[in-house]
């Protein structure tokens, strides 16, 4: 089967099982994380936050859900 002839079967699903699909892919890659490539560029990153003491989060994650709550 064509990448494309699967990407149009999991359209016609129906949302709730297209999401469902979602989270059994995410779970699928989730359970070997050492499979799953990590650009360089992220790693830069990451690295420069963590080795700065003065970075921090400016907002908790509450705070972000009271602020975008209609």
């Amino acid at each position: 089967m064509s990448p494309d002839t699967l990407r149009d079967q999991i359209m016609q699903l129906a949302p709730a099982e297209r999401l469902q699909l979602v989270e059994d892919i995410w779970d699928s890659l989730t359970a070997s994380p050492s499979d799953i490539p990590v650009p360089d560029w992220h790693r830069e990153k990451l690295e420069r936050r963590l080795s700065d003491p003065n970075e921090q989060a400016t907002l908790s994650w509450d705070e972000v859900r009271r602020k975008n709550r209609p």
